[in-house]
């Protein structure tokens, strides 16, 4: 349990120029034909689960664990090891793979665009056609399609590598959703401390909080903040934490910075 910190509007510009600024002068691995964007992370999310012979539902927050995804640049191959929520060794996340749904949802080759490290690479740093792109692919159903957008933005984020112009571009693109706040406290999953930019889920009385270095501004993971008591889960219940260990560019799928044949 965390204490509920409100947000605020106000800095949300001049956080946003700052994180921007940052993103745009980062170094980052290129990755080329044949290799891989390989991400590292701690993470937690809420689980639910349901008795349909007794009608009777349960939710609860996994322990932290580590999860390592391997993404071609092309986004149509790609692994996922996950131990303790996927079965023993991982499963393919190649787009034409029969196993290519994790458990959690989180980032899977699909239909165009797919935000692949080549379909970032081939956008302009311009903040209206990254967010509408992130709209579109939100789809258009009843949800918050704010939240959706601002989700969308995040998933990019996270698990890819992003050339620093369009990285800058996506957190500007991130700035013009309504209803995003900075919150000057959060921690990722690595009990680092840092500044948000957050939106609350209105649906699920959930926010959302990417978290950045104060002083760098390097993004280092996410949380999500039960702000308020929703089916069951109280104010103040941690629903999710992520942390990015290590970003980089491998030779191969399932092969690790630090390994032979890494790039």
């Amino acid at each position: 349990m965390v204490s509920v910190e409100a947000g605020s509007a106000e800095p949300v510009a001049a956080t946003v120029q700052q994180i921007a600024a940052a993103a745009a002068t980062g170094k980052l691995p290129e990755p080329g034909p044949g290799q891989y964007v390989y991400v590292k992370s701690t993470v937690s999310y809420l689980e639910l689960s349901h008795d349909v012979d007794r009608n009777e539902s349960k939710t609860w927050v996994q322990p932290l664990h580590t999860r390592e995804v391997w993404k071609s640049p092309d986004g149509r191959k790609g692994w996922l090891d996950e131990p303790g929520q996927q079965p023993d060794g991982g499963i393919t996340l190649d787009k034409d793979g029969p196993l290519a749904k994790p458990k959690n949802g989180q980032d899977i080759p699909g239909e165009a665009p797919n935000f692949s490290y080549d379909w970032l690479k081939a956008q302009k740093a311009d903040p209206d056609a990254l967010l509408k792109a992130a709209r579109e692919a939100a789809g258009g159903g009843a949800g918050d399609r704010d939240q959706e957008a601002f989700e969308e933005i995040g998933s990019m984020l996270h698990e890819q590598i992003v050339p620093p112009g369009v990285a800058a571009a996506l957190y500007q693109a991130a700035a013009r959703i309504p209803g995003v706040v900075v919150v000057q406290h959060s921690q990722d999953a690595a009990g680092r401390d840092g500044i948000a930019l957050a939106r609350v889920d209105e649906r699920h009385g959930s926010r959302t909080e990417w978290v950045f270095d104060r002083s760098s501004y390097a993004y280092l993971g996410s949380r999500g903040v039960q702000v308020r008591e929703q089916d069951g889960i109280k104010a103040g219940t941690v629903v999710e934490r992520t942390a990015v260990l290590e970003r980089a560019v491998v030779a191969g799928q399932k092969e690790r910075p630090g390994d032979r044949r890494a790039a």
